[in-house]
């Protein structure tokens, strides 16, 4: 890919990207797989949260994105909260160093634009607003590509947000909800486009079970006896940025009420599956295991969203927390629960026709989680059918926010290139979808 002045265009790819959250680097996955198929000329490189897993798992150049290492860990000490200070000055001067020499920077997918997990405005909204500022300054193309976004509480969180979210060059969101999320929060969004998730951009597993059929006795009906594998999606979840005050309460509360639902499973002979989304959940599948002590439950080593989905692909029912652990559970047409803990978890299942299979994570009752868990078993085959069609559609929606993306943020002598790559992979990509 060349620019206008016949180099390679530089494009950069930045957040929170290689620190544990699988979700965040299944984003960067999906747009890191259309610059090699749109733009394979470009020369790309990250400012990201964990630079050696970027490096080794996408062998692209890395850097940190913060210069304090202790930057997301809370700070009691004189020196720590002086290191802290510090590294916001450095940062600009690091930041704008690295954007300076890029023609476009992409930021892809994820909640940038939200706080529904607790979140310190100094800290990554900061990040991101140094991003827009110095990609304005300096004429490179900063584009938040299908990013989800909340109305946010904390002033100046939301002051951060919203200026980062004007100075950049390009916006598109993952639902309707976000791009609303910024109209309110007074940012024009009148050519803001809405598309879908980049994780449906990414390969899909097999399903464990051919939707189209039913096995006497599985699928869609009730049957004496146990019936398969339930991957439960867990999460250290205290609340949002708003609950910090009660955040240990409502996490005792979400971890009880998993527990007492796996436990409820485990009587009934179920096999339980756990699954995370991020390193720090880790010790919530410690505690369930050691709360149900029995071989009916274990534990996935998942260390990427290709690995998720082949664990929920080969599952019954999923029921799960992090908002990518749904996104790939709907991906592989697997029936789904959300223990839902913000609004895009509620959109993303009112989309997909599962909105009244929607539990609050704050507020986890067993039994009643039960009563939708056995509801949802009951409809799977239809649901499973349902989904499959529902998929092929985010697939041609994301096809098309690449098409945009392209026109909108990369160079217009390149941008005629692209159109013709994409003309000879057109038929290939749409067998591809046709396959699905």
């Amino acid at each position: 890919m060349r620019s206008a002045g016949g180099r390679p265009v530089r494009v950069g790819v930045f957040g929170l990207l290689g620190s544990g959250n699988v979700g965040n680097d299944g984003s960067l996955e999906a747009v890191l797989g259309y610059l090699r198929t749109r733009h394979p000329d470009a020369v790309v490189d990250a400012l990201c949260g964990g630079p050696e897993d970027v490096a080794a798992r996408y062998r692209i150049p890395a850097k940190r994105l913060n210069w304090y290492s202790g930057e997301y860990r809370t700070a009691s000490r004189a020196g720590a909260i002086a290191a802290k200070g510090l590294g916001k000055l450095v940062d600009a001067v690091r930041t704008a160093a690295w954007v300076r020499r890029h023609d476009v920077v992409l930021v892809p997918g994820t909640g940038v634009l939200e706080a529904t997990l607790p979140l310190r405005p100094w800290g990554f909204p900061y990040s991101l607003f140094l991003l827009c500022l110095t990609g304005r300054l300096f004429g490179t193309r900063v584009a938040l590509v299908s990013v989800g976004a909340a109305v946010i509480g904390n002033r100046l969180t939301r002051a951060l947000v919203r200026w980062s979210a004007r100075l950049a060059a390009y916006r598109s969101y993952r639902d309707t909800m976000s791009r609303g999320a910024m109209r309110a929060m007074n940012v024009d969004t009148a050519h803001d486009e809405v598309y879908e998730d980049l994780v449906f951009a990414l390969p899909t597993p097999p399903a464990g079970a051919d939707p189209g059929s039913e096995p006497a006795g599985e699928l869609g009906e009730a049957r004496p006896g146990p019936r398969g594998t339930v991957c439960v999606g867990v999460m250290a979840f205290h609340g949002s940025d708003d609950d910090r005050a009660r955040a240990e309460q409502i996490h005792r509360r979400y971890l009880d009420g998993t527990t007492g639902f796996v436990r409820a499973l485990v009587e009934e002979g179920r096999p339980v599956r756990l699954l995370t989304g991020d390193e720090v959940d880790r010790p919530v599948v410690a505690a369930v295991l050691e709360a149900v002590d029995s071989p009916l439950v274990t534990a996935a080593e998942a260390a990427s969203l290709a690995d998720l989905m082949k664990e929920m692909a080969a599952a019954d029912t999923v029921v799960a927390t992090r908002y990518h652990n749904l996104i790939c559970s709907v991906k592989v047409g697997t029936p789904t629960l959300a223990l839902s803990y913000s609004a895009k978890s509620d959109a993303l299942m009112d989309r997909t026709g599962l909105g009244a299979y929607c539990h609050p994570a704050r507020e986890v009752d067993t039994e009643r989680l039960l009563g939708q868990f056995r509801e949802l078993e009951q409809r799977s085959t239809e649901l499973r059918l349902a989904l499959s069609e529902q998929n092929r559609a985010a697939v041609r929606r994301v096809e098309d926010q690449f098409t945009a993306l392209t026109a909108a943020v990369f160079p217009a002598a390149e941008a005629d290139s692209a159109v013709q790559a994409t003309g000879h992979t057109h038929d290939h990509d749409h067998a591809q979808r046709e396959a699905l």
